[in-house]
């Protein structure tokens, strides 16, 4: 039996649009999602006010992706949508991550399998639950694969070089503003010049909030988080010497929820 010309067979096919995935996935920014002492922290380099690589979907879930913004963007509304329905008929709490992770797992596998182009696109489904234990991380990459993560989550770009530096700093419990400072230095490529708050997307699902726990930080209360980060811990007080601590504190007040942008879908 002769071959026809042209022929590619299936296993290079797969191997081809594998690798054209990879490297337009690559060529973007990256996103990192990690644990911290009240929820899960988002943290993209972006500097468009208007396209969203961090979005909510419904009440404790949010959403991150990498790779083709019009791609990711359908994505995240078609689970939405998922989301509004399922909410809708039977009960708010069953609307989870890993049910949206295995939506999307079947969107992305059938186009994978049969589409010419594969969706260059990662992505995550994150849960804040009642407890750390109870969060939920899910990565999904462009041919369906879906991976539970614990900690943290980089993806995107030189996706194993921020993860490694991700790892030097973390550590599970870290405060918000630690969490963040690590999330940075990740970003930042060593001798690299960190983004300023006004390209950064960063938002949080925190557990102390009711019912929605998607929150978007931005303007002032993300600079006061930003200089907390990189504030080093006061010395213990010297009680040894009878020396009294100082009254006070340097840390910048609580922001007013006006500096807080609540967001929604994006």
């Amino acid at each position: 039996m002769s071959i026809p010309f042209g022929y590619v067979s299936p296993e290079q096919q797969m191997r081809d649009k594998a690798d054209y995935a990879r490297k337009g996935i690559a060529r973007g920014r990256s996103v990192v999602v990690l644990q911290y002492e009240d929820g899960i922290l988002f943290v993209a380099p972006n500097p468009s006010r208007a396209l969203h690589k961090i979005s909510e979907i419904y009440d404790k879930i949010g959403f991150a992706a990498v790779g083709r913004y019009n791609e990711f963007e359908a994505l995240r509304l078609g689970g939405i949508r998922y989301a509004d329905i399922n909410g809708y008929n039977y009960a708010r709490d069953d609307v989870t991550a890993r049910g949206l992770a295995n939506l999307y797992a079947q969107n992305l596998g059938q186009i994978f399998t049969e589409s010419p182009k594969p969706f260059e696109v990662e992505i995550v489904v994150a849960e804040v639950g009642d407890s750390a234990e109870e969060d939920h991380i899910y990565r999904l990459t462009f041919d369906g694969s879906v991976f539970d993560e614990t900690g943290l989550v980089a993806m995107g770009g030189q996706a194993e070089a921020v993860a490694g530096r991700l790892k030097e700093r973390y550590r599970e419990g870290l405060p918000l503003p630690e969490a963040l400072e690590a999330a940075l230095f990740a970003l930042t490529e060593p001798g690299g010049e960190r983004p300023p708050a006004g390209q950064l997307e960063v938002a949080v699902l925190d557990r102390n909030r009711p019912h929605r726990k998607f929150l978007r930080l931005n303007g002032p209360r993300l600079e006061r988080l930003l200089a907390e980060g990189t504030t080093p811990s006061p010395a213990a007080p010297d009680t040894a010497s009878g020396a009294a601590p100082e009254q006070g504190s340097d840390l910048p007040p609580t922001a007013p929820e006006g500096d807080i942008d609540t967001g929604s879908n994006g």
